[in-house]
């Protein structure tokens, strides 16, 4: 199959959020002992795994959760409840989530910078496709990648959250590529 354009995911794909920010920040439970690294380890978990729900939330917390790669609002006060239902003081919860969203706090998985050059090189249009509330256009910037990326479909920009179809078609309108002629990867 002859293609034109490869869609990526971002958190797990080509890039992952280090453990390393969490246990620079010292984290403490309410009592003041530093967590230890399995404690961290759970909390990454709750942060970053990309389904699955970790806490049990109110009613509203519920929607927060729900929707919460549709409204940055959205986001901030659902993973706040995480971190804070996962025993992280309320001033620490707030540190690490705005860690969580800097997307220069996220590294890069070894091959991606290559890959990227390597499909651009080919003449391959490429696009990112992510469930994310927030700008990660800095972490390519940052890197002079950049350039590499013809189009980025981010479901609080679009309004949809894959795997609903809005979102691919975003992006393949975007790239002005037919869906049989795209390969997603992620």
């Amino acid at each position: 199959m002859a293609i034109d354009a490869v869609l990526f995911d971002f958190s797990g794909t080509l890039f992952r959020f280090d453990d390393a920010a969490f246990h620079g920040a010292r984290l403490t439970d309410a009592g003041g002992r530093l967590l230890d690294s399995h404690e961290i380890a759970e909390i990454m978990r709750r942060m970053t795994a990309p389904v699955g729900q970790f806490v049990e939330f109110d009613a509203e917390g519920q929607y927060a959760w729900e929707n919460r790669d549709l409204d940055p609002a959205l986001h901030r006060r659902a993973y706040l409840q995480v971190l804070e239902q996962s025993g992280v003081p309320a001033a620490q919860a707030i540190r690490l989530y705005e860690l969580m969203r800097d997307a220069g706090e996220w590294t890069p998985y070894s091959d991606t910078g290559e890959v990227l050059r390597a499909l651009h090189e080919a003449g391959l249009r490429v696009g990112v496709v992510s469930n994310i509330a927030f700008d990660i256009r800095p972490a390519f910037a940052d890197r002079g990648w950049l350039r590499y990326i013809d189009e980025f479909a981010l479901s609080y920009e679009v309004g949809a959250m894959k795997p609903d179809a809005r979102i691919f078609e975003a992006a393949l309108d975007g790239l002005g590529v037919a869906p049989g002629r795209a390969l997603m990867v992620g």
